[in-house]
């Protein structure tokens, strides 16, 4: 990955907005899921979280970044969400739509179930977890498209860092993360699948063509704006 590819165009984004009236953002990444368990020796509750299952992840300014997840199955309910560190410094907020209710710092299992299953383990970073209150399965994230559930968990970034480090560290850099190239891993926990099962999940990497995109898409939105701005003038 070319990690001064992305340091230097994000810079050249914030030198850029500094001229603008109105602050414009990357374009969001969306985060797909893989199984990483089989309680289910069907498949069936693995392939039905893997096509419904989703999170968007969002620059929302002031060193902050938003996950945004949905679930859009039927039957099953998103009640878990770990995280294993990257550019995060720490939970700054969680908010959900109405029908859901979750409270960020810990969880139970504290631990993603199964995480011990893929190389390297999923480690969930001390504090960097939320739980669907009790009852669970009731207040996690259902049937998004129908009932327009969602969950949000907001979280600062470490001095120094940027949206672009998060989507680098998304991309699963190297075959090992390092302290140079850290890997940004997000594990969901998802009860009540048709039959009673319950698995667990793990974010696909971000491509990199993808984060090139969604980096020049905010470069593009930061020009549009300084452009409006002259217009206004003008007239």
């Amino acid at each position: 990955m070319n990690t001064k590819f992305l340091k230097s165009l994000v810079g050249a984004v914030c030198c850029i907005g500094l001229l603008s009236a109105a602050p414009a953002y990357a374009a969001p990444a969306v985060l797909n899921f893989y199984g990483i368990t089989s309680n289910d020796s069907t498949g069936n509750a693995v392939a039905d979280g893997v096509a419904n299952l989703r999170a968007e992840v969002s620059d929302i300014g002031e060193s902050l970044v938003r996950f945004k997840f949905t679930n859009n199955s039927n039957y099953s309910s998103l009640t878990d969400v770990y995280f294993a560190d990257g550019a995060l410094l720490g939970i700054s907020g969680v908010a959900s739509s109405s029908g859901v209710s979750f409270t960020g710092g810990s969880a139970s299992p504290p631990d993603l179930p199964g995480g011990n299953s893929v190389s390297p383990a999923f480690q969930t970073t001390a504090g960097f977890l939320a739980d669907a209150d009790s009852p669970p399965t009731k207040n996690g994230v259902q049937n998004s498209d129908a009932t327009g559930e969602w969950l949000a968990i907001d979280f600062s970034l470490k001095s120094g860092k940027t949206f672009a480090d998060v989507l680098a560290a998304l991309a699963l850099p190297g075959s090992i993360p390092t302290a140079a190239t850290p890997w940004l891993r997000v594990g969901l926990h998802v009860q009540s699948f048709a039959g009673g099962f319950s698995e667990s999940f793990i974010n696909s990497p971000i491509p990199e063509p993808e984060i090139y995109a969604m980096l020049l898409a905010g470069l593009g939105l930061v020009g549009f704006a300084a452009r409006r701005r002259k217009q206004d003038k003008v007239a």
